[in-house]
């Protein structure tokens, strides 16, 4: 996708998100191979001020319309997640178990969810409809997730 395009499926996606008039987000392209992530965004929540990085280097999806939606669903949620942050933060203390648990089930569960809002809103509205599989390609297959395992024998 080129740039012109990538700044058109942004524009549109800040306003099917309803984030046009409620946040100034801008978009940057960023073509540095140290940079590991396919997007992510810096946010200033007190002026409502965002800029949302974009991965142009290398990154892990084929689908660059995918990432500019998942990240714009990260700042639609953007209060939700320091709510739940400060919740864990003011109620587990810091390097136990709990608050690690806490910490990671959230994250888990935030990009899960963000992950499905994304899959629902680029088949309802989205110009490149296609999922990336780039991250399954780095995982185990079934069977090597297997291979080691005996079967059970219920006669032992």
């Amino acid at each position: 996708m080129n740039e012109e395009t990538l700044n058109e499926r942004f524009e549109y996606w800040k306003t099917v998100l309803r984030l046009k008039d409620s946040w100034d987000v801008k978009m940057e392209l960023v073509d540095d191979s140290s940079f590991n992530k396919t997007g992510d965004f810096r946010v200033d929540p007190d002026d409502r001020k965002a800029v949302l990085l974009i991965n142009t280097k290398n990154p892990y999806t084929l689908n660059l319309e995918e990432v500019i939606v998942h990240e714009l669903l990260h700042l639609k949620l953007y209060p939700l997640d320091q709510v739940t942050e400060g919740l864990i933060e003011s109620h587990y203390e810091e390097g136990t178990n709990a608050k690690d648990f806490a910490t990671s089930q959230f994250m888990t569960t935030l990009e899960q969810t963000v992950a499905e809002l994304t899959k629902c809103f680029l088949l309802m509205h989205g110009k490149d409809k296609k999922l990336s599989f780039g991250r399954v390609e780095k995982h185990a297959s079934f069977n090597e997730l297997y291979k080691d395992l005996k079967p059970y024998n219920n006669e032992d």
